[in-house]
């Protein structure tokens, strides 16, 4: 299937939303938000269309799994995204050269994102959301497990955008095909930006394989490390915590790191979860994993200085912590640990764009050139430079 007359409609809308403003950006945003807890049973049919052909134990079944609650959520965060200040038209550099140009740097949109993701219906909303109040158009590539929620959402969506005269090209569901995956990424000239979001081997395909600019989100090998000056009851709460709230998610604990001092604590730091987590101990075969399930590798370390280096050799980047009363213990973890987000007596579950006060995410960047971290309206714009003269000419 040839997909290049999508992109080339795509682009041609995503100029059309410059034409909007802020305040009728938030009021359609309002509108989708509306349509989603109207339409809760159309939606949640779609979904219940996607769960039917996915094993409930499956890891990602949570994952692709939408409820009313969950539904109430992906509006309410809709909402906050609404409420939050355009990211757009801001001011971030300006000065007059000696020959008088007048030079700014201004806050604009890239203009057309494409969004790779896997079973993950909510993310959906989450990109529409973003790119819609940051100016920007997107191209969505789900999964096939998730393809009618997604074609559901995207339908819902598109009735809004047409109700107030908005081409609904704005937004785009691609064919949940491999095919429409290598075109996207290679779709220059179109796409400004690709953003994967799912697991290892998603986010490794679209790096080695794209020709337009990417960048990666998602995959985390996590660890909590609970020092030898820890408080055990903190501990059992924020272990937990980040375990077991949601498995199928990056922010997930996947090893526990425990000071020799500690080693008799770990039975009452790992009560809460007796018979719903399986554990592993010391298994140096899983020190690379992203369980993605019940499952939870726990490793004695000797010092700081060893669970800093484990972390260094086997963390991706995305969350890390470290459980401890000693502050001068806490500020070196935070200061050594190269990642995006690193807690101190917090669980790895708060990297999330709704939990930083963001409105949404559209995904959570482990790398380091551009944004890091939870992504979202600021991230998703560039800059451009505007300069103004009087008729100079340079020698």
């Amino acid at each position: 299937m040839e997909l290049i007359d999508t992109f080339k409609r795509v682009k041609s809308a995503s100029k059309s939303l410059a034409l909007l403003t802020d305040q009728q950006r938030n009021e359609i945003l309002q509108a989708v938000a509306d349509a989603i807890i109207d339409q809760q049973d159309r939606i949640l049919a779609a979904n219940a269309g996607d769960l039917a052909k996915m094993d409930p134990k499956n890891p990602l079944y949570d994952r692709l799994q939408l409820t009313h609650k969950r539904l109430a959520d992906i509006a309410g965060d809709m909402r906050n995204v609404a409420s939050l200040p355009s990211p757009l038209g801001h001011v971030t550099k300006e000065k007059t050269l000696p020959n008088g140009l007048r030079l700014c740097r201004v806050s604009v949109p890239f203009g057309v994102i494409g969004m790779i993701y896997e079973a993950r219906p909510n993310v959906t909303y989450d990109v529409f959301s973003l790119c819609f109040k940051s100016g920007n158009a997107c191209v969505l590539k789900g999964g096939s497990n998730a393809d009618l929620s997604n074609q559901a959402s995207v339908e819902l969506i598109h009735e809004v955008l047409q109700r107030f005269g908005v081409n609904p090209d704005v937004v785009t569901l691609l064919p949940a095909t491999h095919e429409a995956t290598g075109e996207m990424l290679n779709a220059v000239g179109y796409i400004d930006l690709c953003i994967p979001r799912g697991g290892r081997r998603l986010i490794d395909f679209v790096r080695d394989t794209a020709r337009i600019p990417v960048i990666e989100t998602g995959a985390g090998v996590v660890h909590t490390y609970f020092d030898k000056d820890g408080d055990l009851e903190m501990g059992k709460a924020i272990i937990c915590n980040a375990k077991t709230r949601r498995v199928s998610v990056c922010n997930a604990l996947d090893t526990l790191l425990v000071h020799k001092d500690r080693e008799a604590d770990i039975p009452q730091l790992l009560a809460p979860m007796q018979g719903k987590v399986t554990f592993y101990y010391n298994d140096e075969s899983l020190y690379d994993t992203e369980f993605m399930d019940y499952k939870m590798n726990v490793v004695i370390v000797s010092s700081l200085d060893e669970a800093l280096g484990h972390i260094d050799q086997h963390g991706s980047g995305h969350s890390e912590a470290i459980i401890t009363q000693n502050e001068q213990t806490a500020r070196q973890f935070q200061q050594h640990v190269d990642a995006a987000c690193v807690y101190w007596n917090a669980p790895t579950s708060f990297t999330d764009g709704a939990q930083f006060g963001l409105g949404a995410e559209i995904g959570i960047s482990t790398q380091k050139l551009g944004p890091r971290g939870p992504m979202a309206l600021e991230e998703i714009t560039t800059y451009k430079w505007i300069i103004e003269g009087e008729g100079q000419v340079r020698s």
